[in-house]
């Protein structure tokens, strides 16, 4: 209980800082370093062909095995090169890289490739994993290390792999998936287009910016108040408005904007935090991450439009304040994908 409460009171003044600080990083590094490498509990979400396919998470994803599912581990990676790369003096750091290396080596890379091009797996991990892997991509590819550079080379196979698989997919998604868990559209967009952007791949550009258009141009007037459904871990609203902030000019998607979520404009708008009645829950406790995603979209917004919505930040920091202490609780549930969910917050703050 001792260290609990000094946990929870050490981790809560994380959401009050303007900026994180090195004893608070190391605090976090230790949540995706600890399970990058635990094999079990381990969710596969694997198509069987046939028996000759039964194998253990490690030997069927090398480099991904970790942390409960593909997806967690991919991004429980970049959590750590991003410290890394915010904090030179991070304590662990070469643990951190010699793991690293071991993950996400060049023969590693290669069987999570043969793995995602067997004929019933093209859609495994579309699109949630996909838009983390490509942000691990950009990290690595922005991380002025030996190391980073190498394993980024390593990766890359994989990301132009997926690249491929989001011009191919994107043309054929007639209609935009508008939940707030792994599939949705606009949350796999945004991450894309930030790999794009700084890759300046102009085709996946275009797609993105091409599909987004169709798909969410003529929405208005988001059902604020449908959200959260039960066990939600994005914002359907706020993600849909961070892939149309991302892609339309500044005017035009202000004119946008005022349609699809007038109430952002009010200075007094307040929306409460998703409340968590069950953090063993594993699906419960999703919504500790849908707090964070409120977050990231509205420090996004307050940043960019300062006049215009910089009253949202106030509303991120609340939501932030909620969910954080909830990172060290103890429970796995939430340990292994949480702490990226926060990094990823204080990353669109900055």
């Amino acid at each position: 209980m001792k260290y609990f409460t000094t946990a929870l009171l050490f981790i809560s003044s994380l959401a009050f800082s303007q900026q994180l600080t090195l004893p608070q990083a190391n605090k976090l590094a230790t949540l995706p370093l600890k399970c990058m490498q635990q094999e079990y509990p381990n969710k596969l979400s694997q198509m069987l062909a046939d028996s000759t396919e039964i194998a253990a998470p490690k030997k069927l994803h090398p480099a991904f095995y970790g942390c409960f599912d593909w997806h967690s581990s991919v991004h429980g990676h970049w959590s750590l090169v991003y410290l890394l790369k915010k904090f030179p003096n991070l304590d662990r750091k070469q643990e951190i890289i010699d793991k690293l290396k071991i993950n996400l080596s060049k023969e590693n890379i290669q069987q999570e490739i043969a793995y995602l091009n067997k004929k019933h797996e093209k859609s495994y991990e579309r699109t949630y994993g996909w838009a983390w892997l490509l942000k691990l991509q950009q990290e690595l590819d922005t991380y002025n290390e030996p190391f980073a550079k190498e394993l980024g080379a390593n990766l890359q196979p994989l990301t132009d792999l997926l690249v491929q698989r989001y011009i191919e997919f994107l043309p054929k998604l007639n209609y935009s998936l508008r939940n707030g868990t792994h599939t949705n559209t606009a949350f796999g967009l945004n991450l894309a287009w930030d790999y794009a952007v700084h890759a300046k791949n102009i085709p996946l550009q275009n797609s993105i910016r091409e599909n987004a258009l169709r798909l969410f141009k003529d929405d208005m007037v988001c059902p604020f108040a449908w959200e959260p459904s039960g066990t939600d871990f994005l914002s359907p609203c706020l993600e849909e408005i961070g892939i149309m902030q991302r892609i339309m000019p500044e005017k035009e998607f202000l004119k946008w904007l005022k349609d699809f979520a007038p109430a952002l404009f009010d200075k007094k708008f307040t929306w409460e935090p998703g409340k968590v009645s069950d953090r063993t829950d594993g699906y419960l406790v999703h919504l500790d991450g849908l707090n964070f995603s409120r977050a990231w979209n509205f420090y996004h917004l307050a940043k960019q439009y300062p006049k215009e919505l910089g009253h949202l930040k106030t509303l991120a920091d609340k939501h932030i304040a909620y969910s954080l202490p909830a990172i060290t609780d103890g429970n796995y549930e939430g340990e292994h994908w949480l702490a990226t969910f926060a990094l990823y917050s204080y990353q669109r703050k900055d």
